[in-house]
């Protein structure tokens, strides 16, 4: 048993999370109060077990309260990109059936936008609620610190973008636990990574991503101290370490890139010494962006290659992974097979879809053809990505689910971004692919067959990238465009955005003009 409101007894006055910028902070006692100030706001809006709530915020001081209310409410909880535009947001919080949303005075313009798009949903903001929507502030402080009667455990339903770039939630059924029930993860953290009461953790990243929100909840149940950084900067990263004395922290390859590119005076000046335990995720690490950081911090750098589904978990430490350069490492969880296009599994050392087998169940929300496209004939499930198993089981990620373009840990799906260029009068054809970028590991590229070819010039590319910010959030625009007089179509209509793309990373026989 592990939870919160444990440690609001044992140890009230313990910092259980601190804002990296601001120093805004609470104890295990505050969170304790916030978090049933939150729950008896819920119950007071008829909002019952099963029931579903939104999180539309940058990382901040009420973030987290917010999502402990959900947990002890019995209510699925779903957190969403500060960077979506309105349209974005208004899909998730109607398809996850969200009766409340809260959102921030930092997002207030997309949050207007979004309000009249969703009629019958509670609007809360914070830091400076402005009409139509009420401040969750004064909300929380007129309801009672107490526990409300009916605990029960929530969980988290994030949504996770699919191959037609419409995002997808991934749900859990609610576990009809009570709230102190650890749960799986909690088994990992401390198995894997040492997660205890005495960690320092140091959560980089933004708090709607799965697993810095599962992470930074998981630290609450060991009754741990959580540093939440507003915005990435690598110094102030070193420095948080330094200052804090933080134990343990999860970051993404590009984190790693921006920390090797800084002055050599600047990397070295603080001290790391306290820092055991570096986890990364997200994305595919260079090799030699890993080699580099395990000679510069030692080899407290641990590695794991999961999905927010859940249905199987692979891990690799520095030891292992110096010995099998460019693993994901071995399954934890799930047994992992590689299946070629034939249904059939292949050799090792050869490439297919990478499925689990025995790995927890999931669904995706509201979409039970794309829960029944990831399993195959044997009940395995598969988050679409391509790698290989080596003779010692350690697997490899040679490809990427569709074409997804992971971009400084965030996975973005071409589609979407396609479907949008296509809508303009001038664009015949588009393909939208990853390309290497040296910080960010890709950056999106749009290559666009003009209706007609006199368009082909950096005035219409211009054009074509300010459309799409009209419709698109910032990270899924193309950050440059180039043209072809005819994209590689078959006669059937399948694209071969395989030949594109290829060419743009500088494999052979790959060529687009």
């Amino acid at each position: 048993m592990s939870h919160p409101s444990i440690f609001a007894q044992s140890t009230p006055d313990k910092i259980a999370f601190v804002m990296a910028g601001s120093g805004e902070q609470m104890t295990y006692a505050e969170l304790n109060a916030r978090s049933n100030q939150g729950a008896q706001l819920f119950r007071a809006l008829g909002l019952k077990t099963g029931d579903a709530i939104a999180v539309f915020m940058e990382n901040n001081v009420h973030y987290l309260p917010l999502c402990w209310a959900a947990q002890r409410s019995g209510l699925y909880f779903t957190c969403i990109s500060s960077r979506l535009t309105a349209g974005e947001v208004e899909y998730i919080v109607k398809d996850s059936g969200a009766r409340a949303l809260i959102t921030s005075a930092y997002l207030a313009k997309t949050a207007a936008e979004v309000a009249p798009l969703i009629p019958g949903v509670k609007l809360y903001m914070a830091n400076g609620a402005t009409a139509p929507f009420e401040s969750i502030e004064a909300a929380l402080d007129a309801q009672p610190t107490t526990p409300i009667a009916d605990q029960m455990s929530g969980a988290d339903l994030l949504y996770s973008s699919g191959t037609t770039g419409r995002p997808k939630g991934v749900k859990s059924a609610l576990s009809g636990l009570e709230i102190t029930d650890p749960g799986t993860l909690m088994t990992v953290t401390r198995g894997l990574f040492g997660f205890s009461e005495d960690m320092i953790y140091l959560s980089p990243a933004p708090l709607y991503h799965a697993a810095p929100l599962r992470y930074c909840m998981s630290v609450g149940r060991f009754g741990g101290s959580v540093v939440v950084m507003e915005h990435f900067d690598p110094e102030q990263y070193l420095a948080l370490i330094e200052k804090y004395k933080v134990t343990h922290s999860q970051l993404v390859p590009t984190m790693f890139v921006r920390m090797l590119k800084m002055p050599a005076e600047a990397r070295t000046k603080y001290d790391l010494s306290s820092l055991k335990v570096a986890i990364h995720a997200a994305a595919p690490c260079p090799v030699d962006v890993k080699h580099k950081m395990i000679d510069w911090w030692g080899p407290i750098i641990h590695e794991y290659y999961a999905g927010t589904e859940g249905n199987g978990f692979v891990y690799t430490n520095s030891a292992d992974w110096l010995a099998h350069p460019g693993t994901v490492g071995r399954a934890v969880l799930g047994i992992p097979h590689i299946v070629g296009e034939d249904g059939n599994e292949v050799a090792v050392g050869e490439e297919g879809v990478i499925y689990f087998e025995g790995g927890p169940e999931f669904q995706y929300h509201n979409a039970p053809e794309k829960t029944a496209e990831s399993k195959n004939a044997k009940g395995w499930s598969t988050l679409g990505d391509v790698g290989k198993l080596d003779a010692d089981g350690f697997l490899y990620l040679t490809d990427r689910k569709a074409f997804m373009i992971i971009s400084g840990g965030v996975n973005i799906y071409p589609q979407e971004t396609e479907n949008v260029l296509i809508g303009h009068a001038k664009v015949q054809d588009v393909a939208v692919v990853g390309i290497p970028n040296e910080d960010f590991g890709e950056e999106v590229k749009a290559v666009v067959q003009p209706i007609d070819w006199a368009d082909a010039n950096d005035d219409f590319a211009a054009e074509l990238m300010a459309y799409a910010r009209q419709h698109l959030s910032a990270i899924k625009c193309p950050r440059s465009i180039d043209f072809m007089a005819e994209l590689p179509r078959h006669p059937t209509g399948k694209l071969y955005k395989r030949l594109i793309r290829d060419a743009y990373w500088g494999k052979k026989d790959s060529k687009i003009v």
